[in-house]
């Protein structure tokens, strides 16, 4: 077991060159107020004067300390001040290399503070206890918390941020220093066997030099005599726990047992990110070599994958919506589907309006059969209607196929990452086929509506029910022959009943064409009876009336029409919902399959944009070389977690 420790020292230095801690490796970080006697407890545990020493803060960075067990030689270490304003979270490594030191690594943290005095920020408080979070958060560190024995323990700012990442306690040590500093009278027994504030890993008490020692250059070695002096004066029950030597021993036992239970979740962390980085460093692919093979390469990839987006046969398959060639058949089958479907093949056609297409047909005769150029005129309009949803399915259709541009790019091709301008120019090429296609299937769509409009076939094999329609409009009512020798007509009776409902209506009718001409003749006898007076009535400024109660042969005559409308159009709205999505199909998305490798290359592969659109971004080779870096580390660190054997381990 003594040689992990080592090991983990020897991981520290793997990352060191990174600059990044990706990996939380175990390691004792020390947290302390301002002055509660941080610095001498860690000069105790290394036996030499080596920190740095003042008012306010004196650590501005975070120092990690490797003491390495070293015999015989003499103590060797390196040490580099860093004067900054404020405090920085870059941490500074040193390594000391003594036969006094017992195999420890420590993080020596700035001290908690709670006023800005100096050149010190005024959020000072907030960055340290920033950085100290974010170093004791690591659930592999063990917490040192130091405090002074001549204060409340109950106010100790070290335990109280302890306790906010470790809240059982499994990862805290408690240091109690200054013990010579107590009030006369008073002492921190009770506080050393747990009993104020009970902590897992347990209480240390150790006695610190004075400000008055460190300024006559006391040595660490009589400081420590002092020490056991007074604990054997002061603790003699206690002795034995106490004092900066059982620290060092406690603290190297401590790590080396947390080591021990946190390498199986490190080795399988490594491995994991190795797997990670290596697919992070093909993503980068190699650098650029030969320009012409690498853009035909990215364009084919590009194409292949647009085209296995529509086909539904993409590798990278989305689960969160419809994307594709999914969304396209939604779009037909579903949304232009339903849109025509809820069509009314009637809506916005009045009973006055036929009536008005009727007589407007018929001329100045009056109609003895419903003309059939009132149905084409009515029919055509309600035909229409149809073009508009169907512009529509072309334009969801052309969305779509944007949207894969998009889709390609940020999921298929990864190579288009590297080459922003070639990613640009790839869809600026693509946007431009689609662009010039929109309007040419748009033309195509309206002229299945005009080919529709052009001829109104009422011999359409579905029309044939056109006969019938009219028939049973008739049914049980006078049926009226019309020879084509110039016979007037000839009467048939179906039914007594009928007979004498004839005859009824024609008395009313006499009646009703009486009554008529009585108000003619008054409204001329009104309008030509004086002329003398110079006005004029213009008879067809009458007002239509908007509904009035139509006859019975008018009432014939609409529902026949409108039978006949809604009988074809339906016909129409079937062809068109087969058409359509043929049409978009041929013009659009196949034409864009088939044309669009052959437009890239054409538009692309040209030889003085190669070296253009071929420059990588400015992060990508940047980023290439860190995560090689990265992946390097990750590989050295593994060997070296791997040289320790299990029986190591116990």
């Amino acid at each position: 077991m003594e040689t992990l420790i080592p090991t983990i020292n020897r991981l520290q230095e793997v990352f060191l060159t990174l600059g990044a801690e990706i990996i939380q490796l175990p390691q004792i970080v020390v947290v302390g107020s301002q002055s509660s006697g941080k610095s001498s407890v860690l000069e105790s545990l290394v036996g030499r004067d080596f920190l740095p020493r003042g008012s306010g803060i004196v650590t501005r960075r975070p120092l990690v300390l490797q003491l390495v067990n070293l015999f015989p030689l003499d103590s060797l270490f390196s040490f580099s001040v860093f004067h900054i304003q404020g405090i920085s979270p870059e941490p500074i490594y040193l390594k000391i290399f003594s036969p006094k030191v017992l195999n420890l690594t420590l993080v020596d943290l700035p001290g908690i503070t709670k006023v800005p005095v100096g050149d010190q920020p005024k959020d000072i408080e907030a960055q340290v206890q920033e950085m100290i979070l974010s170093f004791i958060s690591n659930p592999n560190c063990l917490i040192l918390a130091v405090s002074p024995a001549n204060s409340d323990l109950a106010t100790s700012d070290a335990l109280k941020l302890a306790r906010e990442v470790d809240t059982d306690g499994r990862r805290t040590l408690l240091v109690v220093s200054k013990l010579d500093l107590m009030d006369a009278g008073t002492d921190a027994l009770e506080v050393l066997l747990g009993r104020v504030i009970p902590v897992r890993l347990g209480i240390i008490g150790v006695v610190n030099r004075s400000q008055h020692d460190i300024n006559t250059q006391k040595s660490l070695e009589d400081s420590m005599k002092d020490e056991q002096a007074f604990l054997q004066r002061h603790y003699p029950s206690l002795v034995s726990r106490a004092g900066s030597r059982y620290l060092a021993k406690t603290l190297s036992r401590l790590l080396m047992h947390h080591i021990r239970d946190c390498l199986p979740d490190l080795k399988t962390r490594v491995t994991v990110l190795s797997a990670q980085y290596q697919a992070r460093l093909n993503s980068y692919g190699q650098p650029v070599e030969d320009h012409s093979a690498t853009l035909l390469q990215i364009v084919t990839k590009f194409a292949s994958d647009y085209c296995n987006t529509i086909e539904g046969t993409a590798r990278h398959i989305q689960t969160s919506e419809l994307c594709g060639g999914a969304r396209i058949c939604y779009i037909f089958h579903e949304t232009f589907g339903r849109t025509l479907q809820s069509i009314d093949p009637l809506a916005g056609l009045t009973d006055l309006d036929i009536l008005t297409a009727i007589r407007n047909a018929t001329g100045p005769r009056p109609a003895l059969f419903v003309p059939e150029v009132s149905f084409e005129l009515l029919v055509k309009r309600q035909i229409k209607r149809l073009e508009e949803p169907s512009l529509r399915c072309v334009e969801l259709v052309h969305e779509e196929l944007q949207r894969i541009i998009q889709h390609c790019s940020s999921f298929s091709t990864q190579e288009l990452l590297r080459f922003p301008k070639l990613h640009d120019s790839i869809v600026e090429v693509v946007t431009g086929l689609l662009r010039k296609r929109l309007p040419i299937t748009n033309e195509m769509v309206h002229h299945l509506v005009a080919i529709e409009l052009a001829y109104i076939n009422t011999k359409h094999p579905d029309f044939t029910d056109a006969a019938q329609v009219s028939a049973s409009v008739n049914s049980q009512q006078v049926v009226v022959c019309f020879s084509l020798q110039g016979l007037f007509f000839c009467l048939a009776k179906q039914q007594t009943l009928c007979s004498l409902k004839a005859e009824a209506e024609a008395l009313d009718g006499g009646k009703r064409w009486k009554n008529e001409k009585v108000t003619e003749e008054k409204a001329a006898a009104a309008g030509f009876g004086s002329p003398s007076k110079g006005q004029a009535i213009n008879l067809l400024d009458t007002a239509v009336p908007v509904s009035r109660k139509l006859s019975s042969r008018e009432q014939r005559d609409c529902e026949v029409i409108q039978r006949l409308i809604k009988s074809y159009f339906l016909i129409v709205r079937k062809s068109i919902q087969d058409s359509v999505p043929k049409t978009v199909m041929h013009f659009l998305v196949n034409y864009v399959k088939e044309h669009l490798q052959s437009e890239l290359v054409g538009q692309l592969y040209k030889q003085p944009l190669l070296q253009e659109l071929l420059i990588e971004s400015q992060d990508t080779a940047q980023q290439r070389t860190e995560v090689a870096q990265m992946l390097e580390a990750l590989k050295k660190a593994n060997n070296i977690i791997s040289e320790i054997r299990e029986t190591h381990l116990w």
